[in-house]
């Protein structure tokens, strides 16, 4: 009886080691790969649809008027913010970061001084923006405009 009971106690302490060993023992992980978590820029609120205007040189269009840069370029709406782009199917979102790798030539050689030369060019309206894109880049639409070649110099002389 007397090893019966022991190992009975036996037996007990080692349920309660083990028992306390697993709900005590605590796992933690923690990886650090170095991804830089980027928060998307605020939102922007449109009343409508926006009309663009093309960026002379490029076929990059951006929406005038506003204090944000939107522009939209191949399909996709792009926003630069703090450093970073921004891509959305929409023009209001949702923005998903985009390394800076991913991001077009045509966004990242953008002429210096862009929104300047936007000024005065006549807005085009965002179906017809959403209809033409394609055919405008693939016929080369816009350089058969004398100011567009030119950037926005050249267009503000013509006007004069």
């Amino acid at each position: 009886m007397r090893i019966r009971n022991s190992f009975i106690w036996v037996l007990g302490v080692l349920l309660l080691v083990l028992t306390g060993f697993t709900t005590q023992s605590s796992a933690g992980v923690n990886l650090n790969i170095g991804v830089e978590v980027a928060a998307p820029p605020p939102p922007y609120a449109f009343a409508a649809a926006p009309d663009v205007v093309v960026i002379p040189g490029t076929y990059v269009y951006m929406v005038p008027g506003i204090d944000a840069d939107i522009m939209f370029y191949s399909g996709f709406w792009w926003r630069p913010f703090e450093g970073r782009w921004y891509r959305a199917g929409r023009y209001n979102g949702p923005w998903t970061y985009v390394v800076g790798g991913r991001v077009p030539h045509a966004l990242m050689a953008l002429p210096h001084g862009y929104r300047d030369r936007i000024r005065g060019i006549s807005p085009i309206p965002h179906g017809q923006l959403q209809k033409n894109w394609r055919g405008w880049e693939k016929n080369k639409h816009w350089e058969q405009d004398k100011g567009w070649r030119e950037g926005r110099e050249g267009r503000g002389k013509e006007r004069r």
